[in-house]
């Protein structure tokens, strides 16, 4: 399409491209109609990717907080500039909302943003012993270059988190965005390279994914593995980089609870929880997904829910009056035939959707499930896409129980006007992100991670930048 960008790799400052190099063809998920083709990185293209990365280690470690802010601070104007082609270039890839993408620049923006000035407040501590006249300066340093793995369901946001901690610390980052997406994250990189990063200091590689991490993760060069993704996926690369030991923030699977109490504002609940289920056709790792509703509310609330995902708009994401777009490709709505299938077959409640739409596009309605058994394989994986469950509760405890029932504990949700019974939830949820009476759970400002299944370290906040530093004591005598 005319209004698609060309693609390429960046190595070592080059845009890289041809060559008889393997392809990865990019559809649009809305037309099934295709955008570019990608050229897929061979081994001389990731030993190249990882010499600049060693090279540009050095550089950039040495470069001073004001000198990383600058960077930063004009990434994020230049952003802003570019948020209506950014945003159009992530819609044709993904297929979401064009309103969700370019919020989506946004964030990416205020996040180098804030960066701009969490990495010149980089402090350390001296340590004095008066009485042997000897002195230790513990200091904070960055870890090394690091290998970031981004998904494509968030293809502007997941880039300008995988680089911007990392830019911020000092660290070179080799950025693996999805080959779904890939002129989204490229845009994100060319801004840092356009307000002035080292050429040396960033480079974007695309591949196959299991060729690549294994190839990235056996170099001594890379030293940090950051990486959004599954489950499954992420503990294969926890084995990779524990082979040499190398640093890892992994922000892995989830399948959020969301308790909703007799004493909430069921109406505001519904409102809410609507809109943020069918938010990116539900391909959000914090999507909620199990409602646990008790049983005075239960039959009002699942009509409610019904009512709301009914009334969704579903369409191109191009177009101004679509609400929610298709699914990022044919693997997804695939996936949810499989899983709403067994859960039906298993004796579930089947309120609206379940169904495809239309012959064109990776198009997946709006759906409702209730009553549905636990032990259905959608009550136990992560669905990723536009389904809401639906089952009821009697007493607190029971709802806690469900809620902490699973493996993953990435982000949950609850609804309750009692104030007590808030402060319990937010002991007993196991989860890295709670969100009561709302669904703002992440900020540039606020760690985001999860527990058990759903990863560990965190990123954003002050956290996101110390998980590219390491901690360094010297002692004088």
């Amino acid at each position: 399409m005319s209004d698609y960008p060309s693609l390429y790799m960046i190595i070592d400052g080059e845009r890289v491209s041809g060559g008889g190099r393997r392809t990865h063809q990019v559809v649009n998920p809305a037309t099934e109609e295709p955008l570019g083709e990608l050229p897929l990185a061979n081994a001389d293209d990731l030993d190249r990717a990882l010499e600049a990365a060693d090279r540009g280690f050095k550089i950039w470690k040495k470069s001073t907080p004001q000198e990383r802010a600058a960077v930063l601070q004009g990434a994020a104007r230049l952003l802003r500039e570019r948020a209506d082609d950014l945003a159009r270039h992530a819609t044709m890839e993904e297929g979401k909302p064009f309103g969700e993408a370019r919020i989506e620049v946004m964030i990416g923006a205020g996040l180098f943003d804030f960066y701009a000035g969490e990495c010149q407040r980089i402090y350390g501590r001296i340590l004095t012993r008066p009485e042997g006249g000897q002195r230790s300066m513990v200091t904070k340093v960055p870890v090394g270059p690091v290998a970031a793995f981004a998904p494509w369901n968030f293809p502007l946001g997941n880039p300008a988190r995988k680089l911007g901690a990392p830019i911020a610390a000092g660290c070179s980052v080799i950025m693996k965005a999805a080959e779904e997406a890939p002129a989204s994250a490229l845009g994100i990189l060319q801004a840092l390279l356009d307000a002035g990063l080292p050429k040396e200091a960033a480079q974007a590689v695309f591949g196959v994914p299991d060729e690549v991490s294994r190839h990235l993760l056996a170099s001594p060069i890379i030293r940090k593995l950051s990486f959004t993704g599954s489950t499954v996926v992420g503990k294969h690369l926890a084995k990779l980089a524990a082979e040499d030991m190398k640093r890892t923030t992994l922000e892995l699977g989830g399948h959020g609870p969301v308790l909703v109490f007799k004493d909430a504002d069921v109406d505001q609940a519904l409102d809410v929880m609507a809109a943020h289920k069918f938010r990116n056709a539900g391909q959000v790792c914090v999507s909620s997904t199990r409602f646990i509703v008790q049983e005075d509310i239960y039959e009002r609330f699942v009509k409610g829910f019904t009512e709301r995902a009914e009334a969704v708009r579903v369409g191109n994401g191009l177009d101004p009056d679509t609400q929610m777009g298709p699914m990022a490709n044919p693997r997804r709505p695939e996936a949810m035939e499989q899983l709403i299938g067994d859960a039906m077959d298993a004796g579930a409640k089947l309120h609206t959707g379940g169904k495809r739409i239309g012959n064109q596009g990776y198009f997946y309605a709006p759906t409702v499930l209730s009553d549905i058994p636990l032990d259905t394989r959608i009550m136990n994986e992560e669905p990723f896409g536009p389904v809401a469950l639906i089952n009821p509760f009697k007493t607190e405890e029971e709802a806690i129980a469900e809620a902490n029932r699973l493996p993953y504990g990435l982000a949950g949700y609850a609804w309750t006007r009692d104030s007590a019974r808030q402060r319990r939830l937010a002991e007993e949820i196991e989860v890295g992100m709670l969100g009561i009476n709302s669904v703002m759970i992440a900020g540039a400002d606020t760690p985001f991670g999860g527990v058990k299944w759903s990863g560990h370290g965190c990123e954003d906040g002050p956290e996101g930048l110390d998980a590219c530093l390491v901690m360094k004591t010297v002692h004088e005598g």
